[in-house]
């Protein structure tokens, strides 16, 4: 990088290589313009009310409120105990089915 005392620092030639999307970004922009990804989301959303994962993750947040005290937890902290925990309980038959949704998505968008 070339630096200068009145202008912030100019990339040289090297870097700016790196401005191509990376694989999974142009799948998420595919997504995001078909609507699929709302499509997805909603399908993951109905599924984790369906086998009761919502309702787990609700009464960890509830437990952890009461046994801290109400004036005394953030939303910080509670997205920072359920975020592992809530990623690791997700039923294998939930993931296998929204990847399968995406493969098919892939497939038929000819990615």
């Amino acid at each position: 990088m070339k630096h200068s005392v009145n202008r912030p620092p100019t990339p040289d030639g090297a870097e700016d290589q790196g401005n191509e999307p990376t694989l999974q970004e142009i799948i998420n922009i595919k997504l995001i313009e078909s609507g699929e990804k709302e499509s997805l989301m909603e399908l993951l959303r109905e599924r984790l009310i369906e086998c009761g994962w919502k309702d787990e993750m609700k009464a960890l947040c509830r437990s952890y409120v009461k046994k801290k005290g109400r004036n005394n937890v953030t939303v910080d902290d509670l997205v920072h105990l359920i975020t592992p925990k809530g990623r690791a309980s997700v039923p294998d038959f939930v993931k296998a089915e929204l990847l399968q949704r995406i493969r098919s998505f892939l497939m038929s968008a000819a990615l």
